[in-house]
């Protein structure tokens, strides 16, 4: 028990000995004072945070926040024009639907799917081409091989062919999944 207070009668008499008995302090060692003396002060709570400046954390999120939401607001931006974009080449191509098959369908076909090509790819790799390297640059587009031996091959042949030989609905879907998957 060495270390603790004895008690006498309410009298508080000093650090209890080994045996119970009071402990006798050494010349120089200090007394310890008992709990009604001591100068204690009551538990002081800190004050509250201001409001300004705000941690650094808040710092940092007052200027990630605008950027994220300026680039996601870019990204719905651009994403709502390729579907605007998309939605009106579509309707043209509707309108193409309409068109007996033959030469006007075919020629209008591959001017629609040359006016997106060159809105989306670089002019000079688009402009030039017809016939042949035309359908092989559809193919390597999207097309996937069925503009130069499929249904595709109208759009070369058919400004000059006769209006049997073009499959006006299978060249139609063709030139639809090829939009949706450039436009």
């Amino acid at each position: 028990m060495d270390g603790s207070l004895a008690h006498n009668n309410g009298q508080l008499q000093g650090p209890i000995g080994q045996f119970g008995q009071p402990k006798q302090l050494r010349p120089g060692q200090i007394q310890p004072d008992p709990i009604g003396q001591l100068d204690l002060r009551d538990v002081h709570v800190p004050a509250s945070a201001g409001l300004w400046p705000p941690a650094p954390g808040w710092w940092l999120l007052a200027i990630l926040l605008p950027l994220v939401l300026g680039l996601l607001g870019r990204q719905g931006w651009r994403a709502w024009q390729r579907r605007r974009r998309r939605g009106r080449i579509l309707a043209e191509l509707d309108a193409l639907a309409a068109l007996e098959p033959g030469p006007d369908l075919a020629a209008g076909l591959s001017a629609l799917l040359k006016r997106l090509a060159l809105s989306r790819f670089p002019r000079q790799q688009v402009a030039a081409l017809t016939g042949e390297a035309w359908l092989a640059f559809l193919d390597r587009t999207g097309g996937n091989g069925r503009f130069s031996a499929g249904p595709g091959r109208a759009l070369a042949l058919g400004p000059y062919a006769p209006a049997a030989q073009c499959d006006a609905q299978a060249l139609l879907a063709l030139a639809r999944d090829w939009i949706r998957s450039n436009a």
